[in-house]
């Protein structure tokens, strides 16, 4: 099944300058994304408009068969039961002022979920891999670890269809993104990825199919074995060139 289908999208800001041209993609339930490219390429627009943020200056993007518009608030509401947004900074997306069960709380309040609250709040974050004592405790006293751990729970929390995750590891320290690695795999046997990052080794890792942005425009796409056995364009071989460890089946 369908869940995102990008078609001919192009995005225009500021005195002309493109971000993205003439971009199409989809993405498939059970079949995570990833989408790589350098500083520029047009990645962060890309999420931009996945999230719903920004609106493209041509084309469309559907969630399964419907279009996305930010300003019809009914379907938003449906939509951010569907999608969820995990971000690079896991300490800049948590607000410091809210105890970590308030931070998870507040997705299932604004979406007006059924169910014990205290239940839900406490699966999100054993499936996390923290303690519901957890839920007490305010983001500073933990470490960037734990708290993209939390900003994953929060993530979960409404059962999502989709999680986009930006950059998700690119602030951690490498035992630490070994780990949010694994959780992430372990999750997305429940939920589809897109993976947005400049790094092709942990997209690899992860995703079933591979899109390359450069300079905001699609260079290569398809399952990731075969891109990055066989790469076709320039960019994607200097991408892969310049990464100094792939999995082992590459």
């Amino acid at each position: 099944m369908s869940l995102f289908d990008v078609q001919n999208v192009s995005f225009t800001y500021g005195r002309g300058k493109s971000a993205l041209n003439d971009v199409s993609l989809r993405l498939t339930a059970g079949r995570n994304l990833g989408i790589v490219g350098e500083s520029g390429s047009g990645k962060t627009t890309m999420l931009r408009l996945l999230l719903g943020l920004t609106r493209p200056s041509i084309g469309e993007v559907l969630l399964k068969g419907e279009r996305l518009d930010p300003s019809n608030k009914a379907f938003m509401r449906g939509f951010r039961r569907q999608v969820q947004a995990v971000f690079q900074d896991p300490y800049s997306s948590l607000d410091p002022r809210q105890s970590v069960f308030d931070i998870i709380a507040e997705p299932i309040r604004s979406l007006k979920l059924e169910g014990d609250l205290k239940s839900m709040i406490r699966d999100a974050l054993l499936s996390v891999g923290l303690d519901e004592s957890a839920g007490s405790r305010y983001p500073h006293e933990f470490s960037g670890g734990q708290r993209q751990r939390i900003a994953i729970a929060r993530a979960i929390v409404s059962r999502p269809e989709i999680i986009l995750a930006d950059e998700v590891v690119s602030a951690l320290d490498l035992s630490t993104r070994v780990r949010i690695v694994e959780l992430l795999k372990k999750l997305s046997s429940t939920v589809t990825l897109v993976l947005v990052s400049h790094d092709i080794s942990l997209v690899a890792l992860l995703c079933h199919d591979l899109v390359i942005l450069e300079r905001g425009r699609i260079v290569e796409s398809g399952p990731t074995i075969e891109i990055l056995k066989n790469p076709q364009h320039p960019y994607t071989r200097a991408l892969l060139a310049s990464t100094p460890r792939l999995p082992d089946y590459v």
